[in-house]
Parts: C-alpha cells; structure tokens; sequence
C-alpha cells in the first residue's frame, strides 16, 4: 500500500498547493467571510467524495480489463457492444487526458518552488523550474526503477506532512467541521447570488468558485489509469488514508484562512503561508518532491495511453523501449520529448502557477465526462438496473457539466492550449483510425484455395530463380481460407518468388491485456504455414522475436528443419535465410473516394510520418526486410471508356 500511495496519488496528493489559494482568489467580495470558507470547504468533501471515492474508487475500479484501468482500457471492454461512435469518446478522453498530462508538472513543479518566495523573495521560479523538468525527462531514458523505490515513503510522509500540519491549524478552530454538511455547499451558492451586484456577475463567481474546487478532484482519472499497477484493494484502501490527510489539510488551510484574512487576500499561498517559519524549508523540499513523483506519474501515464492507443489503432507505432525489467515500465522517446516541449513552453508562458490555474481543469473535465459515458455503457454491458444506470448517468453528466461549463470560463485566460494540444492529438487519432479503416475497406482478399497449387508448383520449378529459403509475409486476414490479394499478387505477378518454405504471419490483437499465444497451421505441407500471434494490446509485437521462438518449437517438434537446404552451407550446418516482405500499399484510384475520404487519407499519411516503419514496429532486423508497393485496387475497371476516333 505504501508503493500504491506512491504510485497511484501523487496527482490528487499534491492538489493542496494550489486549490484553496484558487478559491481565495475566486473571492470578489471585499473580504473573506466564514460562510464562504466553510462552504468552500464543503464543496471540497462532497466533491471528493462523490467524484473520486464514489466514481471512480468504489465503481470506476470495477471496471477493469484483466486488471488494467483508464480510458482506453475501458474502451476494449464496451466496443464489443458495437456502437461505431464510442471511438470518438475514447479517442476524445485520451487526448484530453493528455493534455492534462502537460500542465499538470508544470503547475505542480512551480506551485513547489513558489514556496521558497516565502523564504527569499528574489527566488528565480522559473529556471529552477525548468531544471527540474529537464532532469525529469531525461532520466526516462535510463528508467526509473533505482528511484521509484523511494516514491512510496517520500509520498506516505507528504500525506502524513499535509495531514499533521492540517490538524494543527484545525484543532484550535474545531468549528470548521461544519463543512462535512452539504447545506454549507448549497448554502454558498445561493448566498453568493443574492449578494453579488446582478445576477451575471453572482453567476460568474458561482462558476469561478466551482472551477477552483474542481481542482480538488483532478488526479481521480490518473487514479483510475493505475490499476494496472497496484490493483484495485491497494487503491481502495490506501485511499482512505490518503483522502483523511487530504481533508485535514484542507480544513487546515480553510481555519488558516479564517484567522489570517487579511494575508490570506495579500495573494501568497495559505498551504506555505501557515506553515511555521523554521519549517518552510522543509515544508518546500516535500512538495518539491512530491510534485516531481506526481509529474513522474503522469509521463509514466502518458507512456501507457500511447502505448494502448497503438494497439487499438488510434495512434501511428512509435519506438517502444524497456529500459529495466520491472512490469509495465516503458520508455517512448518521441512522446517524451514532445511532452517536454510543451511542458517548458508552458511554463514560459505562463510563469507563475496562479496564472497556470486558468489552462488547468478544463482538458481533464472532458475525460471525466467521457469516462462517465463509457461507464454507462459498460454498467449496461453488465446488466445493471437501468433504473441505477440512469440514475449514475444523470448525476455525474450533471455534476461534470456543471464543472466543464465553469472550467470554460478559462478557455481565454489559458485554457486554449490545452484545448489546442487536446484537439491536434484528437484529430490525429480520428484521422489515423478512420484512415486505417478506410484502406483496410478496400483490401481485397482471395480465396487461398485456389493458389495453393501454383505456390506448390512454384517450389520445384527451377527455371525461376530462387529468390529466398524461407519467405515471410504479414497478413491481416482474419479467415483461414482466404489472404491478401496483395500477397499474391507479389508471390505469383509482380515478380514471380520461388522459395523452399512460404510463411503467413497474421497478428491478432486481442482484448485481454496480457494475452501472448500463436497457433501454426500447415497449408501445403512442408511449403507453406500460417502463423497466427494473439496479443494483448499490453504486449509489444516484437515478432521478430516471437517468430524465432515458433520455428524453434517447430524444429523441435521435427516440423521442419532450420539448416539451409544448399548444399554447400548444409555441410556445415548453416542456418537457412529467411527474407521478409512488407507490403505497402499504394492508392492512386483517388476518383473512388469521396471528398471527406480523400482528406482522411492525406491527412493519414501526413500522420505516418510521426510513426515509425513497419518494420521497426513489428520489430523486424532491417537487413533481412524488403518493402514492396503494389496498387491498392488491382482490378479496378474505369467507369467511363474513352471513344476511338480512328486508327492509323
């Protein structure tokens, strides 16, 4: 449980630095008052309970995919209901989780190192800031697993940090408690819109106000992501701890606040503020800390999103690493990098943390909205009541509409950019999954059968010259009985290949996380195979790998032999050649395509260039690999035939 806390909350545990100096600053009357601050304090329960204990601890969890969790995994699970669209909401959630990813070490790293301006005033925010970045992304690379073993303690001592030094500001002013009752939420609300000026300007404090205690809950969706990781009864009961010194906290900073108002309005931060002098240092070295594991947390997230979104289609392949050998720890440089970028650019734009506040929330509002979508279908998928089903739709669309449409008001103020990464990152999954989907509509497949005979009179005619041993292809037919048009088309048309052995490899992804099997069928025998991988979209195809396996089962089993059949290499037991080939298939019969369709497919291969080869993704040795381009559409007859005039 201590490696869950250490995991698994570093995003919600770090909210304190920032979420009560948000509502302070949402505050436009001319000072603080007791009922604002208590019912402030009970918009921060309320909301985590109902959002993060009731939502995602207690029914999000369930909802896992052979123990995996977030977004796209729970995506596999309802797609099998066979509703076209839920792509979109998948694909709109994970962009948007993204681009949460960005701002949130960048928010947490700065709200830590403001705490030195308590100390020194002078305090350069920004270029420490920024090294710390620096250092954090690059030790990727090198993995992270050396130091991980420290996230567990140092985050337990945040927690107990947060809750202690809550309880010693709350102790005194035990009246604070009274938050714990919703009628102070409710309460707050309609005071503040019966005493601002109009009825707009007390709209627009009631939404600033829920835009700064959404902040509270923005770390349960990277919850959610982390099952996989620690499993659904170490979350479940390490967050009881957890959300007690969360509280604490925050009803510490909300009794801080009430005792010190006037310096609570002078814009510093009351979670560094209340802290004793000769403490501060401390106190900021902790949350230094504890937002670099948070922000940690959140890359490793990132990692994870792209990896599943890869594997169902929604994102071009990427080079995948390992760099140690503990489960579920992977390393993408090109998203690494990217994400570096675009954390450094926020920062300089922004600056200071309380600025950040206006970009932060709204991205995550939306995967929240859409995670609840995909829960009610995988509620219905389990038979629940429709009555209950209806009942948790409502609510949380209501209470996260309510959040989004606050969250909105910081559209302007910052907002924008992570609505921009958001939306870039989602046009790109729509237009690679549509445009896989679209060149996949028009892969043409024949029937095996008839082919068989050819390829099997095509191995003993020696007036072809041999062009390989063994000779592999990827395919992607789903029946037995039938293959690309494609590769026969290169086997037997564009240039005719006579090899001793002819492989069929088809990769299957299945929904279960971890599956890692094959099965071998003889076509023609001691000619041609078929070789069908099942993975998990949790596992990397490295097939290269995973091919030299099977041959070594089948030499052992005494299917085939691996020594190469000319006589000369025979004699010395060399090993027989096996040349690859990938097909690329290229379309030029753009007047099949209607408009949409045509920009689907450029756009798609503008997105290839972010990925990498095929070869590299199914992790192919280039030396042995041959890309081949044959047309698309091989019998295409034009619908209109030009008119002979003459013939000279």
């Amino acid at each position: 449980m201590i490696v869950t806390v250490g995991v698994v909350f570093g995003d919600i545990g770090t909210s304190p630095l920032y979420v009560m100096r948000a509502i302070v600053a949402a505050n436009h009357m001319p000072h603080i008052s007791e009922e604002f601050i208590i019912g402030a304090l009970s918009c921060i329960i309320w909301t985590l309970t109902l959002q993060t204990t009731i939502k995602y601890v207690i029914i999000a969890l369930r909802a896992d995919n052979k123990g995996e969790g977030g977004i796209l995994a729970l995506y596999s699970l309802v797609k099998k209901m066979k509703k076209k669209w839920l792509y979109l909401v998948a694909i709109l959630g994970a962009a948007t989780l993204v681009s949460d990813g960005v701002i949130t070490p960048s928010m947490t790293i700065v709200s830590a190192i403001e705490g030195l301006k308590n100390y020194n005033p002078n305090t350069q925010v920004v270029p420490i800031t920024i090294f710390i970045l620096i250092a954090l992304f690059v030790i990727q690379q090198f993995g992270t697993q050396s130091i991980g073993k420290f996230y567990g303690p140092i985050m337990t001592l945040w927690f107990i940090m947060l809750g202690v030094l809550g309880l010693i500001e709350f102790l005194p002013h035990l009246y604070v408690i009274k938050a714990f009752n919703p009628y102070y939420a409710i309460h707050l609300m309609m005071d503040v819109s019966s005493n601002a000026g109009s009825v707009t300007e007390g709209k627009h404090m009631i939404l600033l106000i829920m835009g700064a205690v959404f902040l509270c809950t923005t770390g349960a969706e990277a919850l959610y992501s982390d099952l996989g990781h620690c499993g659904i009864k170490n979350i479940r009961i390490s967050w009881i701890f957890a959300k007690v010194c969360l509280i604490l906290n925050y009803l510490g900073q909300g009794a801080w606040i009430l005792a010190n108002p006037e310096q609570a309005q002078s814009g510093g931060n009351p979670f560094f503020m209340m802290m004793p002098e000769t403490f501060l240092i401390i106190g900021v070295i902790m949350a230094t800390l504890a937002a670099i594991i948070a922000s940690q947390a959140l890359i490793t997230g990132s990692y994870t999103i792209f990896s599943e979104a890869m594997s169902l289609n929604f994102w071009p392949r990427q080079r995948v690493e390992y760099p140690t050998h503990e489960k579920g720890q992977m390393y993408i440089p090109a998203i690494n990098w990217g994400l570096l970028v675009s954390c450094i650019f926020v920062v300089l734009h922004f600056k200071e943390s309380a600025k950040m506040e206006a970009a932060y929330g709204l991205a995550i509002t939306i995967t929240m909205l859409m995670t609840t979508i995909l829960l009610v279908f995988y509620l219905k998928l389990k038979k629940v009541h429709a009555l209950l089903i209806v009942l948790f739709g409502a609510v949380y669309l209501i209470i996260e509409g309510g959040f989004f449409y606050a969250n909105v008001l910081k559209f302007a103020e910052g907002g924008w950019i992570t609505m921009f990464l958001a939306g870039l990152i989602a046009v790109c999954m729509y237009v690679w999954f549509n445009g896989r989907k679209l060149k996949n509509k028009y892969v043409q497949y024949v029937d095996l059968k008839p082919c068989l005979p050819i390829i099997k009179d095509m191995k003993v005619d020696t007036s072809l010259s041999k062009y390989a041993t063994n000779l592999v292809y990827i395919s992607r037919s789903n029946s037995p009985n039938e293959i690309e048009a494609k590769i026969i088309f290169s086997i037997i048309n564009k240039n005719p290949k006579r090899a001793d052995y002819y492989w069929f490899l088809k990769v299957e992804n299945d929904l279960n996380p971890y599956t890692f099997e094959y099965d071998v069928m003889e076509l023609i025998p001691d000619t041609l195979y078929q070789v069908k991988f099942r993975l998990g979209f949790k596992v990397e195809p490295l097939i290269n790998i995973y091919f030299a396996q099977v041959l070594e089962d089948l030499k052992v089993s005494g299917k085939i032999n691996l020594i190469s059949k000319y006589p000369s290499l025979r004699k010395h037991d060399i090993p027989a050649d096996f040349k690859f080939i990938l097909i690329d298939r290229v379309f030029n019969q753009e007047y099949l395509l209607s408009i949409k369709e045509r920009f689907i497919l450029r756009f798609y291969n503008m997105v290839k260039y972010m990925g990498i080869s095929d070869t590299s993704a199914l992790g192919l040795d280039s030396y042995n690999v041959e890309v081949e381009q044959v047309p698309m559409l091989t019998d295409v007859i034009y619908k209109n035939r030009i008119k002979r005039v003459r013939i000279y």
